[in-house]
C-alpha cells in the first residue's frame, strides 16, 4: 500500500475520533470544547512539517541541537503560557525544566546507557522535553490551586509566625506528588496496561523486543527524573506566596 493511498484512511480515522470527541464534550457542555479538535489539527500540520525537516537533519550533530532548541522553548512558553504569562515566570518554568532535562540526559549518556548520537539525542530529548512540560504544567496548576482554594488556612499559618514557605509547605509538596501520578503510573502499568511508544517505536526500527525493553525503561526512568526535578525546582520557587494566587483557567 503506498503512502497516498494510506493517507485516505488515515484521515477519515482521525477526523471521526475528532467529531465523537467534539460531540460528546458538546452534549456535556464543556468549556473550550474545542480545543481538543484544534490540537489535533495543530498537532497534524506541526508533524507534517517536523517530519519533512527532520528527514534532512536527524544525522547532523548541529541541527539536531537546534531542533531541541526550539523543542524547549516552545515547551517552556507553553507552560508557562498555562501558570499565567509573565517573562518572570518563563525564566522560573524555562529554569526549572532545563534542570531536570539536562541532568537527566547528562546520567542517560554519560553513564553510556544510551549511545550519544544525533538520533538518540533527538529522540530522548524530545520525549525528556515533552514530559518535563507536562509535569511543570501540572505541578504549578496543582499548587495554584490548592493555595487559591485554602488560603485561609495559609494566612492562618502566617498569622502563627509561619513564614512564606513553610505556609504553603503541604500544599507544595502534595503539588509535586499530584504532578507525578500519571508518569508513575505509567511506570507501574508499562507492559500489563499500555505498550509504550518508544518499546513500538524501537521495534518497528528494527531493535530486538529486549533491546527496545532496555531502552523503554531507560526512558520511563528519565521522565521520572526529569519531572521530579523540575517540578520540585519549580514549587520551590514559586511557594513563597505573597497574596492569594489568580484560580488556574
Amino acid at each position: 500500500m503506498t503512502w497516498s493511498a494510506d493517507l485516505l484512511p488515515t484521515l477519515l480515522c482521525v477526523g471521526l475520533l475528532m467529531a465523537v470527541t467534539g460531540a460528546l464534550l458538546a452534549a456535556f457542555r464543556i468549556p473550550h470544547r474545542a480545543a481538543p479538535a484544534l490540537a489535533i489539527l495543530r498537532g497534524a500540520a506541526q508533524l507534517a512539517v517536523i517530519s519533512l525537516i527532520l528527514g534532512g537533519v536527524i544525522t547532523s550533530p548541529v541541527w539536531v541541537g537546534v531542533a531541541l532548541l526550539v523543542m524547549f522553548t516552545v515547551a517552556a512558553v507553553t507552560a508557562a503560557r498555562r501558570l499565567g504569562w509573565a517573562w518572570s515566570r518563563l525564566a522560573v518554568v524555562g529554569g526549572s525544566m532545563a534542570a531536570g532535562i539536562v541532568v537527566t540526559l547528562a546520567i542517560d549518556f554519560g553513564s553510556g546507557a544510551i549511545a550519544f548520537t544525533p538520533r538518540y539525542a533527538l529522540a530522548i530529548g524530545g520525549i525528556v522535553i515533552g514530559n518535563a512540560m507536562t509535569i511543570a504544567t501540572l505541578a504549578g496548576r496543582n499548587f495554584a490551586e490548592a493555595v487559591y482554594e485554602r488560603w485561609d488556612e495559609v494566612e492562618a499559618w502566617l498569622a502563627l509566625g509561619a513564614t512564606r514557605r513553610q505556609s504553603t509547605l503541604y500544599l507544595a509538596r502534595r503539588s509535586v506528588y499530584s504532578a507525578l501520578i500519571p508518569s508513575t503510573d505509567q511506570t507501574r502499568t508499562t507492559g500489563l496496561v499500555t505498550l509504550p511508544g518508544a518499546f513500538v517505536g524501537a521495534i518497528f526500527g528494527g531493535l530486538s523486543p529486549l533491546e527496545a525493553g532496555r531502552f523503554q525503561i531507560v526512558v520511563l526512568a528519565s521522565i521520572m527524573a526529569a519531572g521530579a526535578i523540575t517540578a520540585v525546582a519549580l514549587i520551590r520557587i514559586l511557594a513563597p506566596v505573597r497574596v492569594r494566587p489568580d484560580r488556574p483557567r
